[in-house]
């Protein structure tokens, strides 16, 4: 219940449309009640002595009293809509503001996929929550209470079959909730690894038609759709048995109030009106009840993803600025003092371990290494995409740590190994580096970019729509874009992540030329290709993690066995210009 008192905190906004909904549940309730003792008066005094007075006005005013209940329900309706749908859009507004403010520590924890249901599926789980049993939750005690007093006042001794029947339908409700609690956390984790399923399906679409493998892919989606079938048979084999368990007893009930009152009918201790508002009482409370152990079932489900969605809400930022933050960045010089990182504070071994290792403030370093030697981890480090496990990262002369964290990214851009674009043009794209960013800026980025030559060759130049993740261009088009955005930011320290890989030897020369004209910024260029960083002020080998050689490409050619190994192997293949 925890959960579900910090889901709904987000429903506070709309707290006057809940007020209203349930005070209307209530009056609405009350005019349902008035009807059956209206309707014994009109059975007892109106029908046997043909009082047409009577009939008319009994008659008139149990409609009355139904067209009002039928009014109160539909403004109860109107309002609790309002507070419901309210209520879902501010807790997905939460849920995606938390995971924007999350760190890559943190998205190590979820699965994109698992976020997504969190967000769309679970929201959507509490929204129908509310807007399903809302009312029976408020209107089941309610008319339990009232409609418990009103067959009291017409017949004490029927009552006690209620006081009888409610412990026994408590118990077989609590066990079939029992039940079906843990089977909804594995329908939800089960719709988790389909979504996951289907999003890397869409992704790599390309991928599995150029390897034909759509026969293995829909083998593979058949197993997991079939385990979210299996889970949610299994959910709703036992939920389903809180209708004929609820209706077994509610016509037991019937059938003992028909006979008792039928037997005091007989003796005269009871008239026909009394037993007729009577059952009708009856009925009332036993459907009321019968909506609340639905309900029941489905706040059930509701705990399930009310618990999935606070752990996105709970999940605390796994890096945080100092209590006083430094606001800017002075310089771009780079210092990395005795440190080592793991992604996972449990795992045995480290991803970096002892590297101390200064960077110049402009100058101009290679990183390569082979496949695993954790190139792309340090480099992580520097704008603090992660926090150094042990030792300290200092950028322009301070630790990492020290300022906030807006301003140390800002002053360092980094072109992901990943080249990711959005939705919308490529001006909207490139405006992501610097928002008010002139024509003239954004030309200029892309020529240093190289990513004038196709852009001038697109009918809508800059306002060029690219696609839902930039698939109207190509990969090499693609990365030439993200260099170009992350020099409009014009930042002190730049980090080129592998990110000419799908460029051209003769691009990606002309890319360099480019970047060594920009002053006072340092350069760190992660590449497999030696001719990326033969130029290089300095180059920095890694080796499993740790820290292996550092040299001009003379240096480490005359002297360091890994460097002379990949650079003649690139030589016989061509690769070296």
């Amino acid at each position: 219940m925890q959960d579900l008192r910090l889901i709904f905190r987000y429903g506070r906004p709309y707290h006057r449309d809940l007020i209203a909904a349930v005070a209307l549940i209530v009056v609405e309730c009350g005019f349902e009640m008035v009807i059956p003792t209206l309707m014994a008066t009109l059975i007892d005094e109106g029908v046997p002595a043909q009082d047409l007075a009577v009939i008319l006005r009994q008659g008139g005013l149990m409609a009355l009293c139904a067209v009002l209940a039928l009014v109160t329900g539909l403004l109860y309706a109107r309002f609790a809509a309002r507070y419901a749908n309210g209520f879902a859009a501010e807790l997905r507004k939460a849920e995606y503001a938390a995971v924007e403010k999350f760190d890559f520590a943190n998205l190590d924890h979820f699965s994109g996929a698992s976020l997504v249901t969190r967000m769309t599926t679970d929201a959507t789980v509490l929204l129908n929550a509310v807007n399903t049993g809302l009312r029976p939750l408020v209107r089941s005690p309610v008319m339990l209470c009232m409609g418990l007093c009103m067959a009291f006042l017409l017949s004490p001794r029927l009552t006690v079959i209620f006081l009888v029947a409610a412990p026994v339908l408590g118990l077989m409700l609590g066990w079939i909730v029992s039940r079906v609690a843990p089977l909804y956390g594995r329908q939800q984790r089960a719709v988790d690894r389909l979504n996951g399923r289907i999003q890397e399906s869409l992704t790599g679409i390309r991928a599995i038609k150029a390897f034909v493998r759509g026969e293995w892919e829909n083998e593979q989606f058949d197993a997991v759709n079939g385990e979210l079938c299996d889970a949610s048979t299994e959910t709703f084999r036992h939920a389903v048995l809180n209708t004929p368990v609820f209706q077994a007893v509610m016509y037991t009930v019937i059938l003992c109030i028909m006979w008792f009152g039928g037997t005091f009918i007989l003796d005269g201790s009871m008239q026909v009106g009394q037993l007729t508002g009577f059952l009708s009482y009856v009925l009332q409370v036993l459907n009321s009840v019968m909506m609340f152990s639905g309900v029941f079932l489905q706040m059930t489900r509701s705990l399930a993803s009310a618990r999935r969605i606070r752990e996105v809400l709970t999940e605390q930022p796994d890096l945080a600025d100092a209590a006083h933050p430094v606001a800017e960045v002075p310089g771009g010089a780079i210092d990395f003092e005795n440190v080592s990182f793991k992604y996972n504070r449990q795992a045995q071994k480290n991803a970096l371990s002892g590297i101390t290792l200064h960077i110049p403030a402009g100058a101009t370093v290679g990183v390569i290494g082979g496949t695993g030697s954790a190139k792309t981890t340090l480099v992580q480090l520097i704008p603090r995409l992660y926090d150094a496990t042990e030792g300290t990262v200092r950028v322009g002369g301070r630790d990492v740590r020290d300022y906030d964290l807006a301003a140390l990214r800002d002053a360092v851009g980094i072109v992901l190994q990943k080249n990711l674009l959005f939705s919308g043009t490529i001006r909207d794209n490139l405006k992501w580096g610097k928002p008010d960013a002139t024509d003239g800026e954004l030309w200029a980025a892309c020529r240093a970019a190289h990513a004038d030559e196709f852009l001038r060759r697109m009918p809508d130049g800059l306002d060029t729509d690219l696609g839902q993740g930039g698939v109207n261009v190509s990969g090499g088009q693609k990365q030439r874009l993200c260099i170009a955005r992350t020099l409009l930011k014009q930042p002190k320290v730049l980090i080129f992540d592998d990110s000419t890989s799908a460029v051209d030897t003769a691009t990606e020369s002309g890319i360099r030329r480019a970047l060594a004209e920009l002053d006072g910024v340092t350069k760190i260029i992660i590449a497999q290709r030696i001719s990326s960083v033969q130029s290089a002020d300095m180059i920095v080998i890694l080796d499993d993690g740790r820290l292996h050689a550092v040299g001009t490409h003379d240096e480490l050619l005359a002297r360091d066995s890994i460097y002379q190994e990949i650079y003649y192997s690139q030589m016989k293949g061509g690769g070296v210009s």
